[in-house]
């Protein structure tokens, strides 16, 4: 740490230190708060997500084993072409949002396949695009919560270092430029004397 020069100009930087983090403090912890508030709504959405996808593989466990017979379901009857995202901003983090995506369905003839198939091609989708959007809505939590970390020692550093520091400074400076005048003065008093008693 730089050595502290005792003088005006330096307190005056000082005072200009506190001032900008008395500034700037209030505005961290409103992002500090903003970005709480956001991950705990990203952590309900999650939950929900979670919840509704228990709910659907529920409803497929009643006729799961269908599945199993042979040709009907394949792995490439369903695939992802694309994934439907935007970047939004949340308190100045860049995050995405999930928008949706879209699917292809390898064709398949009505007359050979199943009733039911249809209904699992539908199903599977919703199942898909939770995960997606679950998937999604965690990126956004880590990358919230990478900036709450960065905002939360920014507070600190603020609130616990910078902000006492510049008062300790301040005051010291204070003080020393206090004696400085003050011995000024006294010297001041002491020449005027001396210069008096060699007059007469």
């Amino acid at each position: 740490m730089a050595k502290l020069k005792l003088t005006k100009n330096e307190l005056k930087k000082q005072k200009d230190a506190l001032k900008m983090f008395k500034r700037y403090l209030p505005t961290l912890m409103l992002k500090k708060q903003q970005l709480q508030a956001e991950i705990r709504s990203v952590e309900l959405r999650v939950k929900e997500l979670r919840i509704e996808k228990e709910q659907v593989d529920e409803s497929f466990k009643a006729w799961i084993s269908v599945f199993g017979e042979r040709g009907v379901w394949t792995p490439g009857i369903l695939r992802i072409t694309k994934l439907v995202t935007s970047e939004g901003n949340i308190a100045g983090v860049p995050i995405p949002i999930f928008k949706g995506a879209e699917f292809e369905i390898e064709p398949y003839s009505f007359l050979e396949k199943p009733l039911w198939l249809d209904a699992a091609v539908e199903n599977m989708k919703r199942v898909l695009l939770i995960d997606l959007e679950a998937e999604i809505m965690e990126e956004q939590q880590r990358r919230l919560e990478k900036e709450l970390r960065t905002t939360t020692q920014r507070v600190n550093l603020f609130e616990k270092v910078k902000i006492p520091e510049s008062k300790r400074n301040i005051k010291k400076i204070q003080v020393y430029l206090g004696d400085e005048q003050t011995a000024a003065v006294v010297r001041g008093k002491i020449s005027k004397r001396a210069m008096e008693k060699t007059a007469v």
